[in-house]
C-alpha cells in the first residue's frame, strides 16, 4: 500500500517505552516501535518524533518541587528517551538525529526548523527532545508546535489506549470510543486527550490528530497508509 501522508509527526509517550516495568526503557519494545517506523521510512515517509519523559519523571505530579524546576527535569527525561531511541534506530541501520530545544552540545544538536526539515528530506528520522524548551508547556504542545513548523500532514499520537473515549475506558466498561471528532467537540466535551494549548494550535493550523494504541506498534504503519485505526480529530 502507498502511504497516505508524506511527512508526519509521531508523539510517543515515555510510558510506551517502559513496557510492563513501568520505568526506564524496555529495549525490545523500543525496537518494535522503531522497526514499525523504519517500515514507514522505506516507503519514503518523513517521520519526526516528539517523545515524552513520563517513564523517568513527571513534573506535573511533583508538587514538592518548583514547577519550573520540575518541568526542566522533565525535559531532561525526554532527552534520555530521545537518545535511547536514536541508539535503537542505529542498531537497525536507520539514521536518526536528535534535536533539542535547549542547548545540550555536545550531547545533541540545537533545534533549528530549517535543519530539521533538511534532515527529514534526507530520509533521517528526527527526534525532538526537551519539549518546547519552556516550563508550563506539555510535550503535546511541543508536538503541535513542531508539526506546524515542519509542515507535518498529521500528528500521530501513540498512546496506551486504542482511541478517544467518552470516558476513561480503563475505569468504565461502558465507555464508548469515537471514530472521529472535531477539535471543537473534543474541547467542548473536555475529553483530556491533549491539553487546550495543543488542541488550539492544531485547530488553528488545520493539523489533524490521530490517536491510537502503540501496544501494537504496527498501528504506526497502518495509520500512515490510511487503515482505520484509533480516532481521528479534525
Amino acid at each position: 500500500m502507498q502511504p497516505k501522508y508524506k511527512r508526519v509527526l509521531l508523539k510517543l509517550s515515555g510510558e510506551a517505552l517502559a513496557g510492563e516495568q513501568k520505568h526506564g526503557i524496555d529495549f525490545n519494545i523500543a525496537t518494535d516501535i522503531c522497526k514499525a517506523i523504519k517500515e514507514c521510512l522505506n516507503f519514503g515517509v518523513q517521520v519526526g518524533i516528539v517523545v515524552g519523559g513520563g517513564n523517568f519523571w513527571r513534573g506535573r505530579n511533583s508538587e514538592q518541587f518548583d514547577r519550573s524546576r520540575a518541568d526542566h527535569m522533565g525535559m531532561l527525561a525526554t532527552l534520555i528517551n530521545a537518545l535511547g531511541l536514536a541508539e535503537v534506530f542505529k542498531s537497525l541501520n536507520v539514521e536518526a538525529q536528535v534535536l533539542t530545544s535547549l542547548n545540550m552540545q555536545p550531547i545533541a544538536e540545537m533545534y533549528i526548523k530549517d535543519r530539521a526539515v533538511e534532515y527529514l528530506e534526507k530520509g533521517r528520522t528526527v527526534i525532538f527532545a526537551c519539549g518546547t524548551g519552556l516550563p508550563f508547556f506539555s510535550t503535546d504542545t511541543a508536538s503541535s508546535l513542531r508539526a506546524a513548523e515542519i509542515g507535518a500532514a498529521i500528528i500521530l499520537k501513540a498512546t496506551m489506549v486504542d482511541g478517544i473515549y467518552d470516558k476513561d475506558p480503563k475505569k468504565n466498561s461502558d465507555a464508548v470510543r469515537y471514530e472521529s471528532l472535531s477539535y471543537a467537540e473534543m474541547l467542548g466535551k473536555n475529553l483530556g486527550v491533549v491539553d487546550i494549548t495543543a488542541a488550539s494550535m492544531c485547530k488553528e493550523n488545520s493539523i489533524p490528530l490521530l490517536v491510537f494504541s502503540i501496544e501494537n506498534p504496527q498501528n504506526i504503519y497502518d495509520a500512515i497508509v490510511g487503515r482505520p485505526v484509533g480516532t481521528i480529530v479534525r
